[in-house]
């Protein structure tokens, strides 16, 4: 039987995936997520023939969505693209504003990916490192799911692949690679 005090963080654990945490301890770490995808999208290339940057921020969300879990790995995108949204300089490059233009939708998706590879590892594809890698793959997914057809009315659709994806593919293996290997040590500092 559960007991009237422990009701709340019950019902929180079980809706929504939160880890029995102070609130304070889980402002910190939603802050802390915000700021390490803010700064991996400072490593940023701009390549010549498309408008999206190469970053490090999908390296960024995978590890802040796969260490927090879905509901505080999506609040701390949400919480770094209020940050950039209010003039603060986090999204690649430094610059800032409201998520739009051509990589707009990256951006949103973000947020979507911080949540599935959460979710995921939430429910054990965390516990080995191939299904870690299964669920960023799957993350990966959804992010282009909204990030393509968003670009993609900037460029026209025809030139989504060659401009959106096919330039990030071999990076973007590389980041799944070193988000996995960066999980474990994540998951273990965000359970404190």
């Amino acid at each position: 039987m559960i007991s009237q005090k422990s009701l709340p963080q019950s019902l929180a654990s079980q809706w929504f995936g939160l880890r029995a945490q102070s609130p304070a301890r889980q402002v910190a770490l939603v802050v802390a997520g915000s700021l390490v995808v803010a700064l991996s999208a400072q490593l940023s290339v701009k390549l010549p023939f498309t408008p999206v940057p190469v970053t490090g921020q999908t390296l960024g969300v995978l590890v802040v969505g796969g260490a927090l879990g879905a509901w505080l790995g999506a609040f701390s995108l949400l919480l770094y693209l209020a940050e950039a949204s209010v003039g603060m300089p986090f999204l690649a490059g430094g610059a800032h504003g409201l998520p739009v233009g051509p990589s707009g939708g990256y951006l949103i998706g973000f947020i979507l990916m911080a949540t599935v590879v959460g979710w995921l590892h939430e429910h054990g594809w965390g516990k080995s490192f191939a299904w870690s890698l299964a669920s960023m793959v799957v993350a990966e997914i959804v992010l282009y799911a909204i990030a393509l057809p968003w670009l993609g009315f900037y460029v026209g659709m025809s030139h989504v692949w060659a401009l959106g994806f096919f330039p990030f593919v071999t990076g973007d293996a590389l980041k799944l690679f070193l988000a996995g290997l960066a999980l474990p040590t994540a998951w273990r500092l965000s359970k404190g």
